[in-house]
């Protein structure tokens, strides 16, 4: 598997960002290329997002590791109260990044468990093919984009914005 190392800000993790998956820069994975009359989700195919998915997950892995080795690293007992207070903020904004980072590392699991039991690729609600595009641009969708655009009209609806 050819991953390549995403690129962190190491003076500043939090603004350090895992970008989306599938791109052909931050896995060095090309995309999958669908040939004439292939069956949906057929063996290369679902080893092609098992690797993007497992590519992601070690990423966010290593972010855990740098935040983990940088607060140990960085922290200080400042004298200067806005000092102290500065670098608490910081610490605050990676924690809840990691956190995000944690969930989406849970649905990553999720999702590998789905390719294992040949589950991966059609829609939650309506059982069409999600489709290798937006597969690849959202490797844990689990719904089609017009599932997905329905939810969101109905959440816009219920919270009212």
């Amino acid at each position: 598997m050819a991953t390549a190392k995403a690129k962190v800000n190491t003076k500043n993790t939090t603004k350090s960002k895992v970008q989306a998956p599938g791109s052909v820069t931050l896995h060095g994975l090309n995309s999958y290329v669908e040939k004439k009359n292939e069956e949906f989700m057929n063996h290369n195919q679902r080893e092609h997002f098992k690797l993007i998915l497992m590519a992601w997950r070690n990423e966010l892995m290593e972010e855990v590791d740098r935040t983990v080795t940088h607060m140990k690293n960085e922290a200080a007992s400042f004298p200067d109260p806005t000092d102290r207070a500065t670098q608490e903020e910081e610490f605050s904004l990676e924690l809840r990044t990691r956190d995000r980072e944690r969930k989406l590392i849970k649905k990553i699991d999720k999702t590998l468990i789905r390719v294992k039991e040949n589950d991966y690729g059609f829609c939650d609600q309506c059982g069409i093919e999600i489709g290798i595009r937006r597969l690849e641009a959202r490797p844990t969708a689990d719904l089609c984009v017009d599932c997905k655009t329905l939810d969101e009209i109905k959440e816009k609806q219920l919270t009212g914005n």
